[in-house]
């Protein structure tokens, strides 16, 4: 369990898609809009975690189709959110980063953009079921502990991105300054995008 859970820390520290947007949200919205998005996140992630303990993933990965098609949807969103993160900077910098601040973001778009970053992306789906059978024990009644290991792969994600938001959130008065937002907005759009071109590459 120890292996497992410094193994899942590691790799949910590792930056992607999440991070890009809870970054971009808290920025918008504040901690709240952060935290609604890392809850929306949760969720996506607990789809695919949850498809993995019942071999869901595997009859998915299996269907050439399917896996393509859940690609596809998944690239369109990334390349989407980040294209609209890019004219967001543009505009501010037309206007000489002197935009009106953007409204908040409501509730269920934070938790909706949270949840379709995971949820639509195959990789999340390949990753458990290529890592998590791992860790499970070589008897006939593994579920239980598929559940379990998923249960806290969840559970550091939630702490990781909680501390990170937090984070985000009280370093807001310079990181909302005009010049150092737009450039956070360009990179943050960027690596969406990014995230999203390396997806329609997965194989």
């Amino acid at each position: 369990m120890l292996t497992f859970a410094v193994a899942a820390l590691l790799l949910i520290m590792i930056p992607g898609p999440d991070q890009a947007l809870i970054t971009r949200n808290a920025l918008v919205g504040g901690r709240s809009s952060g935290l609604l998005t890392m809850l929306g996140g949760m969720l996506g992630l607990s789809v695919h975690v949850s498809a993995a303990s019942l071999g869901v993933s595997a009859l998915l990965l299996a269907s050439a189709t399917a896996f393509t098609v859940l690609k596809v949807v998944g690239t369109m969103y990334l390349v989407w959110m980040g294209i609209a993160t890019l004219r967001s900077a543009r505009r501010r910098t037309r206007q000489g980063g002197d935009t009106p601040q953007a409204p908040s973001l409501s509730r269920a778009q934070c938790l909706r953009q949270g949840f379709l970053s995971n949820a639509l992306n195959p990789k999340v789906a390949l990753f458990f079921v290529t890592f998590l059978p791992q860790f499970l024990p070589d008897s006939a009644h593994t579920l239980g502990s598929a559940l379990e290991l998923s249960a806290v792969f969840v559970l550091l994600y939630l702490l990781w991105f909680s501390l990170y938001t937090v984070t985000v959130d009280r370093f807001g008065a310079f990181l909302r300054r005009p010049v150092v937002r737009q450039r956070i907005e360009r990179s943050t759009g960027a690596l969406l995008i990014a995230f999203g071109v390396r997806l329609a590459l997965q194989h």
